[in-house]
């Protein structure tokens, strides 16, 4: 079952977080001084933002954090977070997260969605390539960043 996150489920969020974003950095996730419980309560109760999150025997399992970025085109979304429980990584949680995110785009009436993965995680690069997202050309990658920009056209209903 997916859904919305509710403010309260942050701590369980921002851990899955965690662990998720830990499989793709080799000397541990970097620490930004924020506090990540904080951070998702916010972009849960962000009223121009969505969190959705993949619910499986009542235990969150997977997670998607989506909006419009700040200057950018209602119809563009962009796909902030994406995180499945490295626990059930390949049990087809991450197609049907993914087809809930694109659900809710749809009748916000986006035609785009954009994210940026990090190149060291090729495991989420090969999925994002399954579910149609392809190089962004608005975005190419520019020397010593560490992410790659991607875009989804999102199908009309």
């Amino acid at each position: 079952m997916v859904r919305t996150a509710l403010p309260i489920e942050a701590e369980v969020i921002a851990d899955l977080h965690v662990r998720a974003r830990s499989t793709y950095y080799p000397d541990g996730v970097p620490q930004s001084g924020v506090d990540s419980v904080e951070a998702w309560r916010g972009s849960i109760e962000r009223p121009d933002g969505h969190v959705l999150c993949a619910v499986e025997q009542g235990r969150i399992v997977g997670i998607a954090s989506f909006r419009t970025p700040d200057g950018a085109s209602a119809e563009t979304v962009k796909l902030f977070q994406f995180h499945v429980d490295p626990d059930r990584w390949r049990s087809g949680i991450g197609t049907v997260l993914h087809a809930a995110c694109v659900e809710e785009w749809q009748a916000d009436g986006a035609l785009a969605a954009v994210l940026d993965v990090h190149v060291n995680n090729r495991r989420a690069q090969a999925f994002y390539a399954r579910q149609g997202w392809i190089p962004d050309p608005g975005t190419p990658p520019t020397e010593g960043d560490h992410h790659l920009f991607l875009r989804f056209s999102v199908p009309g209903e």
